[in-house]
């Protein structure tokens, strides 16, 4: 993902709701270590850190170097932030050594899943929390009169995520890891404009790449297009936020 695109993720109407509602469940208490897994170009560290205070400290751990550039960038002014490279599977921090830990939208990118939740059990302190939040990519729903091209769309878009339907498992993966579930939570994500449904979904750019791909027809691809274009629209798909304790 994209500096660019994680941005407009973030300030979308369902983006500011869900983070919030994140913020909330994860309940960051004034001098506790707070963990921010994949934190991107440091898109809710200053939240998390606000939280804390000024006795606690927020740690973002991220792989890509860039990201974490931006992210020193954005709050080379908060000095209760550290930045560190590392991996959700092998997290840079000692065991039993944070108080929350947040993952947002990067299991479903991840080769495992299974391991990443194990290193958020491993790092916490006994009594601490975690949240997840990610996506189930086959509950993407385009409402369009071309039934056949929507379910299409969805299967490509689905196909383009190496954990697609991670949100449903995020349960069973923290039951297995020995963390104890708080809460379950489905987000709805709903889109009624088209400019902001194809730059979060990638209406336009995922449809070429699935015609390019054989997986729809040019013609009936173009059609749909044309249609959600002009509305009325209605995507959607459902988050699962949950959240668990060692």
């Amino acid at each position: 993902m994209t500096i660019a695109y994680l941005d407009a993720a973030a300030h979308t109407d369902a983006g500011v709701a869900y983070k919030r509602r994140f913020l909330d469940t994860l309940d960051v208490l004034p001098g506790q270590t707070v963990v921010d897994v994949g934190c991107g170009p440091g898109t809710d560290l200053a939240r998390l850190a606000d939280a804390t205070g000024g006795e606690g400290s927020v740690i973002g751990v991220d792989r890509d170097p860039l990201m974490l550039d931006e992210a020193r960038r954005r709050l080379a002014d908060r000095p209760n932030i550290e930045l560190r490279s590392g991996d959700a599977a092998h997290l840079p921090l000692a065991s039993g050594s944070a108080d929350r830990a947040r993952v947002d939208r990067v299991l479903q990118h991840v080769p495992g899943p299974a391991a990443a939740i194990a290193e958020l059990h491993r790092v916490l302190r006994p009594g601490g929390r975690c949240g997840m939040a990610e996506p189930d990519w086959h509950t993407l729903a385009v409402a369009d009169e071309d039934a056949e091209t929507s379910r299409g769309f969805t299967d490509f878009v689905a196909g383009q995520v190496r954990n697609a339907t991670i949100g449903r498992h995020l349960v069973r993966l923290c039951v297995d890891t020995g963390l104890r579930v708080r809460s379950v939570e489905p987000i709805a994500v709903l889109f009624r404009d088209f400019g902001t449904a194809d730059e979060i979904l990638g209406l336009r750019r995922n449809c070429a790449r699935a015609v390019q791909a054989g997986r729809l027809a040019e013609a009936k691809a173009a059609s749909f297009l044309r249609r959600l274009a002009h509305g009325p629209l209605v995507a959607g798909f459902t988050f699962y936020l949950v959240t668990a304790d060692k």
